[in-house]
């Protein structure tokens, strides 16, 4: 073999390798980085202060006021009484509804 025909060779080759690791370069990242969020059910009735400041709204004085509102008067009866808990309005139980349970 001469080594005009190597050197064209050599050339072909090296050129097929870089027009296909081109394609590599303008690829599109396939790697997904999306968060799937599973919210924790609350039950009034039985949760821990613990478990309600993870309510949007309700932070640890206020969690502690629903434990002693189901203490005193025994229980939740409907996820609408927790209005009835001092500081805590309309606001805080549409935001968390959809999370409530008895």
């Amino acid at each position: 073999m001469n080594v005009l025909s190597l050197k064209a060779l050599t050339c072909a080759l090296l050129t097929s390798i870089l027009l296909l690791n081109s394609n590599l370069v303008f690829a599109d990242a396939t790697v997904s980085n999306d968060t799937v969020v599973v919210e924790q059910v609350i039950h009034l009735n039985k949760s821990t202060v613990d478990d309600l400041v993870t309510l949007k709204g309700i932070g640890q004085k206020k969690a502690q006021a629903i434990v002693a509102y189901r203490d005193q008067v025994g229980g939740f009866k409907s996820v609408n009484d927790l209005i009835k808990v001092k500081g805590i309005g309309e606001k805080v139980l549409s935001d968390n509804i959809g999370r409530l349970k008895i």
